[in-house]
């Protein structure tokens, strides 16, 4: 099995796919039924997200990464690598999604609600993410994914 380097090609365009398809409709939901915000205020926050979710989606998996591993030094079960999944999530995404918030418009309590309703409903979206990241890592035959039963 070939080792799964930090620049490995799959892993980037898996990293990318998951991010934009699972942040869009997250975000979508809380946005409108969570947060009050417009279907076009929420239409605009996920066509904005789409180039950052790109730009951001490797850098965001090489950080889950390096939170699992160091999870996994304090225990090797199922439960461990949530709470790093959901951790991860939280710590990485709340300062880029208070930023898109921010750029289209929302008002400060819009984006404090969106960002806190976020943060909150990440408890189990981040652990939702992580199992969907695992997913596409291997539908894009990660190396290190894709031969796993």
């Amino acid at each position: 099995m070939k080792s799964r380097g930090p620049f490995c090609i799959r892993n980037a365009a898996a990293d990318t796919f998951a991010m934009v398809v699972f942040c869009f409709i997250s975000g979508m939901i809380i946005e409108i039924f969570i947060s009050g915000m417009t279907f076009e205020q929420s239409l605009a926050s996920r066509t904005l997200s789409i180039p950052v979710n790109i730009a951001i989606a490797f850098p965001y998996g090489l950080f889950r990464d390096y939170v699992l591993r160091q999870g996994a030094r304090i225990s090797d079960t199922g439960v461990m690598k949530n709470i790093s999944d959901l951790v991860a999530y939280v710590l990485f995404q709340s300062p880029v999604y208070a930023a898109i918030l921010f750029t289209v418009g929302a008002s400060t309590d819009q984006i404090v609600t969106a960002v806190t309703s976020n943060a909150v409903v990440s408890c189990g979206m981040g652990v939702l993410y992580g199992y969907f990241l695992d997913m596409c890592r291997k539908w894009f035959r990660v190396p290190g994914y894709y031969q796993e039963a």
